[in-house]
């Protein structure tokens, strides 16, 4: 079995010292490339083509989370653990947006980057614990203030299985497949899904997931 490539992004040193010992430590996981701004990440990204890029937001010459929006767009099959100090929802929105499929916050990097980088290189989403409390009693408090019952309860069971399916970043194809739908019942599936739920993109949907327990 092929090691999980990574790419490290973080302009101090030290910290992707310590990355690169944590994670290769770790068997069948390979640190193939380090950059020291966003620029460097994007130009490895686009050479070494890893599988994971570990991403910091604070990033000279080009930001963390323009960076990953590039990344993203130029190497599709690469995926992003975005690495952040900042927890509140904005930061995660953006990242999330930007075609990040991992937030971690730094503090728990060593609990939990290694988790994030074979969650998200299986297809899957992957948020610190503490984001996944943020996020949820931000949205416990949405609902209060909005006197709703529990939006899930609206979905059927079908809708809920291509919720959690697309939740963890897979394709309306790749849904088809897996449920033995035609492309249309997904894409039909998508849009009630998003209508009853009151979302409006695919990040959303992401963090309407995390809040709810569906994914990590």
């Amino acid at each position: 079995m092929n090691p999980i490539r990574v790419l490290l992004a973080d302009d101090h040193t030290v910290m992707r010292g310590g990355l690169r010992l944590l994670i290769e430590r770790q068997p069948g996981m390979q640190v193939v490339a380090e950059a020291e701004d966003g620029r460097q990440a994007v130009e490895l990204a686009e050479s070494q083509k890893p599988d994971v890029v570990v991403m910091d937001i604070a990033m000279p010459t080009l930001n963390g989370i323009e960076a990953t929006r590039q990344i993203t767009a130029r190497t599709p099959s690469t995926r992003v653990v975005i690495l952040s100090m900042h927890s509140d929802e904005s930061y995660v929105m953006r990242a999330l947006k930007s075609g990040a499929r991992a937030y971690l916050l730094k503090d728990s990097a060593e609990a939990d980057l290694i988790r994030a980088i074979r969650s998200v290189s299986e297809g899957k989403s992957f948020f610190s614990p503490a984001i996944s409390r943020i996020l949820l009693d931000d949205y416990v408090q949405q609902l209060k203030r909005k006197g709703l019952e529990d939006s899930y309860e609206l979905l059927t069971t079908r809708e809920r299985e291509v919720l959690q399916l697309l939740a963890e970043g897979k394709t309306n194809k790749e849904v088809s497949a897996l449920l033995n739908l035609s492309l249309h019942t997904v894409e039909t599936h998508r849009t009630h899904i998003l209508q009853k739920l009151n979302l409006h993109s695919i990040p959303e949907l992401i963090l309407y997931a995390v809040r709810k327990g569906i994914i990590r």
